[in-house]
């Protein structure tokens, strides 16, 4: 099943008729890539104009590490970290497309009501529940009228396919228009269910919306190989072309130029493809 090839972020349109690379931007002090973390005025609006220079579509704001063993900061910690990083992000690339990284619905909210419209990120897949089954901050991505990735943590590509059918349906009920998939590796999986999820991850094409991939430098590279994230850049390439032509409509990534390389050597795949 073929989705629909654009997704509406506030006035923006993001075509997805083509595979499209989303830079990482973490205004965090304990990212477990190093090399992503920017936390000073100028080193964010030397990161966003980075990623915009070399192809990145969206510009992804996290300012919540989500690795294991990291501590979690306040929501309210999150918030002033996300303000300062969101108002240089907007000062620097005002028309850049952004994403705001974060499960927690206030945060969520007040980022897009404070900074504009941008997708939710929610690497959850929906915490907090309330008696009616529904999180709270998919009733923020409906109130707000903004794109959300729904991200799986099931260990399964069979229970993920039941667990998103229902969360989607329930976010389109509400009102969410565009809807983007995430398997969410790294995220309540080995790392054998990792590379399981991702050899049969195009099977996620029978929903009919947008995947993201966001495989850049984890764990399931580094420890395979028995490297760090630091030495992780080729693996993690590897592993784009592979979620590229599993389907892959998004990269989500730390390094932004070899990703949108990637992808077009992806295109001109493609492009052969048809042309025999």
């Amino acid at each position: 099943m073929q989705y629909h090839d654009t997704i509406r972020v506030g006035g923006k349109l993001l075509n997805l008729s083509s595979p499209v690379v989303m830079g990482i931007l973490n205004v965090t002090p304990d990212s477990f890539y190093a090399g992503s973390r920017q936390q000073t005025d100028d080193a964010i609006a030397r990161r966003a104009e980075e990623i915009v220079e070399q192809g990145g579509a969206v510009i992804d704001v996290g300012a919540c590490s989500t690795r294991p063993g990291g501590e979690q900061p306040s929501a309210e910690e999150e918030m002033s970290r996300l303000r300062q990083g969101l108002s240089v992000v907007r000062r620097v690339c005002p028309d850049a497309i952004l994403s705001v990284d974060t499960y927690r619905p206030e945060v969520a909210k007040m980022s897009i009501e404070e900074f504009g419209p941008a997708i939710i990120n929610d690497v959850t897949g929906g915490t907090g529940r309330d008696e009616d089954g529904v999180a709270g901050i998919f009733r923020v991505a409906a109130a707000l009228r903004v794109p959300y990735v729904l991200t799986s943590v099931q260990p399964s590509m069979r229970e993920m396919l039941l667990t998103f059918a229902r969360d989607v349906a329930q976010l389109h009920a509400l009102g969410v228009a565009d809807v983007i998939l995430d398997p969410g590796f790294g995220f309540g999986k080995t790392l054998d269910q990792n590379y399981e999820v991702l050899s049969h991850m195009s099977q996620l094409q029978v929903l009919g919306l947008p995947v993201l991939a966001g495989v850049s430098r984890k764990s399931m590279i580094y420890r395979a190989l028995g490297i760090t994230p630091d030495e992780a850049l080729n693996g993690t390439t590897a592993l784009h072309m592979t979620a590229l032509l599993q389907g892959a409509a998004i990269l989500r990534v730390h390094d932004v130029r070899e990703a949108v390389e990637c992808c077009r050597l992806w295109k001109m795949i493609k492009e052969s493809e048809v042309s025999e």
